[in-house]
């Protein structure tokens, strides 16, 4: 099966990094002129891909990107985004493993900001239970930015079975928790890590929690209480990121 996606970025990164999956790209008679420049790459793109590009009138593009989507003057046809086999996430993932684990995400487009960032920090995979979570749908495709066409993505049942499986497979699960300590840099996270987040406006569930094997905080400024799960799975991706190139440079993490 396919479907459309929208807007300039997530059909160019579509375009450059999974051409095999985009057949169609319409753009609009009348494009936005802020996108023009973008527009001809987009058009060279797709050219270079052999992807059929056509013109079509700006209500064709609103109908093929569905009610209320801002499109930006361009769609395109892509097959499916579809899901990995969490089995060959786990073994294929470079050494030491860095992952994503979201519980219980239901915006499709915190997915696709997640999986984003979770593509540009080098992590392994994400995964996701099969129930109360986003799918990879065309809203979580376009919030990716096209990323979510190409990055792993992996459906678990039981999540804190799939916790403890990752545990004896000598991987520590560190969960992000208000009440957590120590902060998210005072934590060894060049070892194999499973970062886990939980949901909007609800955190980790009990169970979830209970799974970890440490909770970390993200310090927050008085009257702040939480920041969006996508930006806190960022800061602790990156944060992994660092001590590991510390690591690897033979320097003490600080």
């Amino acid at each position: 099966m396919s479907r459309w996606i929208h807007g300039l970025h997530a059909v160019l990164e579509a375009l450059e990094s999974a051409p095999d999956q985009v057949t169609r790209v319409v753009a609009a008679e009348r494009a936005d002129g802020r996108g023009d420049a973008r527009l001809q790459k987009i058009m060279a793109a797709a050219r270079g891909a052999g992807v059929p590009f056509d013109r079509q009138p700006g209500k064709a593009l609103d109908r093929l990107a569905g009610e209320g989507a801002v499109h930006q003057g361009v769609v395109a046809l892509v097959a499916e985004a579809s899901y990995a086999d969490p089995d060959e996430v786990v073994a294929k993932a470079p050494a030491p493993a860095l992952f994503l684990v979201l519980d219980g995400v239901e915006d499709p487009r915190n997915l696709g900001a997640a999986i984003r960032v979770a593509a540009a920090a080098g992590a392994g995979g994400i995964f996701v239970p099969e129930r109360r979570s986003a799918g990879l749908s065309a809203a979580c495709v376009k919030a990716s930015a096209g990323t979510a066409l190409k990055f792993p993505v992996a459906r678990i049942g039981n999540l804190a079975t799939f916790l403890k499986r990752l545990k004896s497979e000598g991987v520590w699960v560190v969960g992000l928790d208000p009440e957590g300590s120590p902060v998210w840099s005072g934590f060894d996270l060049s070892v194999p890590i499973a970062l886990v987040t939980g949901g909007e406006g609800k955190g980790l569930r009990r169970l979830t929690r209970e799974s970890c094997d440490a909770l970390l905080a993200l310090p927050m400024a008085p009257g702040v209480e939480s920041l969006n799960l996508s930006v806190a799975a960022g800061i602790a991706l990156y944060e992994a990121l660092r001590q590991r190139r510390k690591v690897l440079q033979g320097k003490e993490i600080v």
